[in-house]
């Protein structure tokens, strides 16, 4: 199955990322080997993005949480937790409320 985002080809885990952030994985991640002059040049660009678009930390924090919750149980036999509680519930048994 092909995924598209923007009319754009997600062909790696990597992509889909970069097409869904706007931005490149190693602008955050940084690259192995990268000289402190080309850190610094890095950190400065993310500044200036992350002043330009304040909501950018929610938007990853979306994209993070819709991924686990859509690939983690097939990935890691993920099984949901019950939710707390409440009352009137019904009992699965019986039928009744708890």
């Amino acid at each position: 199955m092909r995924a598209f985002i923007g009319g754009h080809e997600v062909v790696s885990d990597t992509d889909f990322v970069e097409l869904a952030l706007g931005t490149p994985v190693e602008l955050w991640l940084g690259e192995e080997g990268e000289s402190e002059m080309e850190r610094a040049a890095r950190m400065d660009a993310a500044r200036d993005i992350l002043a330009d678009n304040p909501d950018l930390p929610d938007r990853v924090s979306r994209v993070a949480a819709e991924a686990i919750e859509a690939y983690a149980p097939e990935l890691f036999n993920v099984i949901p937790l019950p939710g707390p509680a409440g009352r009137g519930r019904q009992s699965r048994r019986n039928g009744v409320a708890a």
